[in-house]
């Protein structure tokens, strides 16, 4: 008996081996997924190079890729610090000044957005289940984008906080729309009229302060970010959006569980112990802090729409994958979509989110006729 026992003993407390929990913990991670990662960064790396290449001083491709890669710069522990922390950069070659202090920050800010805007909008289409769902449907952008005009217009003097004046701006846009869709609960139809309703209003609002604008120079930096323009971004934007993003991106992907089970639809979620209500304002709370990337590059349209949809259709509807696939998809979007509008009519820099608005009206257009149904993921 006792060999026995300690047979059953042994048994019981046989630990799993590391591999087989690492296959369970990331069976998800398939090829498709793996593919559209890789081809992403692919465009990223390629959009980023052809960027750095074009300017008012002149440079040769080699000249330009040999400065994004100097090893004086990339291996100068100050010279990070000095991008990322702020502070005196360290002396390094005019090329590599221009590249590095210039050129490579609009790369750094269209990655950022991108990322942000494409996991927001896939947020926002699991708490709604509708995968025409996006910041802008909730009326976020509109209330970031009227925070940030009254910042620019009205209380310039506190333009260093624009990132969290935009998420305050986007989180009372959304209690709006909470407020006016509660009724005993939300339902997602609610939830999407109320947003249409707050963005139209703000969105008059938004126009209406440009005529309370003196200078022509606050009109004009409006102007820019309205239309979504990354032209003139620089080091402060990077640090501005990036403990925002590696913030959301933890966050978004820490609750891809929470957001598969509303795709099982409201009764099934609270059949399995889920509190539905709490959940989708949490998780809509998690979006809205995504979105507020736009205080550094303004409202770059269609990304929160267009990239959860494509990558849905490459990946699935598993939100393990999909917010991974919106990570890499998002940023390829709008680094491509810069490099496109910033060369079209080179010397003229057209702003990203005329183009992004451009490329995703039709592209909708198309899913229209060709799908006999919309809407529902």
């Amino acid at each position: 008996m006792g060999s026995e026992a300690g047979t059953g003993t042994e048994t019981e407390t046989e630990p799993t081996p590391p591999s087989r929990f690492a296959a369970g913990r990331f069976e998800w991670i398939d090829g498709s997924l793996f593919a559209l990662s890789a081809a992403s960064l692919l465009v990223v790396v390629v959009g980023g190079l052809v960027q750095v290449s074009f300017g008012a001083f002149s440079m040769t491709f080699v000249e330009a890729w040999g400065a994004v890669f100097d090893l004086e710069v990339l291996s100068n522990p100050q010279t990070w610090e000095a991008f990322l922390l702020g502070g005196e950069v360290p002396e390094m070659g005019k090329r590599s000044l221009v590249v590095w202090n210039v050129r490579l920050p609009r790369v750094f800010v269209a990655v950022l957005v991108g990322m942000n805007l494409a996991v927001s909008g896939a947020i926002f289409q699991a708490v709604t289940g509708n995968e025409l769902a996006s910041p802008f449907t909730f009326g976020v952008s509109s209330g970031a984008g009227l925070s940030i005009l009254l910042t620019l217009v009205v209380f310039s003097g506190l333009s260093a906080f624009l990132p969290l004046i935009a998420s305050a701006g986007g989180a009372i846009a959304f209690l709006v729309v909470y407020a006016i869709a509660w009724s005993g609960g939300t339902s997602p139809v609610r939830l999407v009229l109320a947003g249409v309703i707050v963005g139209t209003v703000f969105g008059s609002v938004q126009t209406a302060l440009f005529f309370f604008a003196d200078d022509i120079g606050v009109v004009q930096s409006a102007i820019a970010w309205t239309t979504g323009s990354l032209t003139g971004t620089d080091w402060e934007q990077v640090r501005m959006a990036l403990p925002w993003t590696v913030l959301a991106m933890v966050l978004a992907l820490v609750s891809s569980r929470q957001l598969n089970v509303l795709l099982l639809g409201e009764s099934t979620a609270k059949s399995l112990g889920m509190s539905v209500e709490r959940v989708r304002f949490v998780l809509s709370g998690v979006a809205v802090l995504a979105a507020a990337s736009i205080a550094v590059a303004g409202i770059v349209g269609f990304v929160g729409l267009i990239v959860p949809h494509v990558v849905r259709n490459i990946v699935g509807s598993d939100y393990r994958k999909l917010v991974v696939g919106c990570v890499f998809a998002g940023p390829a979007l709008v680094v491509a979509v810069d490099a496109g509008a910033r060369l079209a009519l080179n010397p003229i820099q057209v702003p990203a989110g005329i183009v992004t608005g451009l490329v995703g009206g039709p592209y909708f257009l198309y899913l229209m006729r060709k799908r006999d149904t919309m809407g529902e993921i």
